[in-house]
Parts: structure tokens; sequence; C-alpha cells
């Protein structure tokens, strides 16, 4: 999500990594949401791929890199992926009736 213009260049993918982000940050880590989430995406699926925020996020991968202790990691990841989330706060009712979308 902090390089859609390489791994977000389609609306399938974009609505990939959203859903997915989405769905980790509001749901939780459940594997057979996200898998459904890539199911749904299978084959061709017509989405419309809406404009990127310009901010990414406060945090980066950069910010992850200290935490040495396993506490420290997964709360430093969480918070980065919050923080990516947060960027993407124009597209959070899309990644929404997305993920509703792959549940109808």
């Amino acid at each position: 999500m902090q390089h859609p213009e390489r791994y977000c260049v389609s609306a399938k993918s974009l609505a990939a990594h959203l859903t997915g982000l989405a769905w980790a940050i509001e749901h939780g880590i459940d594997e057979r949401g996200l898998r459904a989430l890539h199911r749904a995406l299978d084959g061709r699926v017509d989405l419309a791929k809406p404009p990127l925020p310009a901010s990414r996020g406060a945090l980066t991968i950069a910010d992850v890199a200290p935490a040495a202790e396993t506490e420290a990691y997964t709360k430093a990841v969480d918070a980065w992926a919050r923080a990516t989330w947060d960027a993407y706060a124009p597209l959070h009712e899309t990644a929404r009736r997305w993920i509703e979308r792959a549940f109808a």
C-alpha cells in the first residue's frame, strides 16, 4: 500500500491489497476471510480504480526494522499497518464496499 505505483497498478491489484489491509485492521488476521477476499478477485472483476491518496502513511518499514524482540516487532508492525490504513482514509468506504461485495 505504500508503493502502489508498483503493487497496485490495476484496480484489481489495488482491491486485493486494500481489502487485505482493511480486513486485517478491522477484522483481525483471519486467514479464511483473506482467502475469501482473494477468491472474490479471481478471474475477471469489474472495478473502477479510485484516486490514491498523496500520503501513504507516517510510518514505513524503516520504523519496524529496529524492533528486535518479538513483542516490540509485533507492536511496530501493527502501528505501521494502522498508519498506512489511516493514510488511506479516503478509500475506507470503498474497501468496505469491496469486502461486502466479496462476501455477498
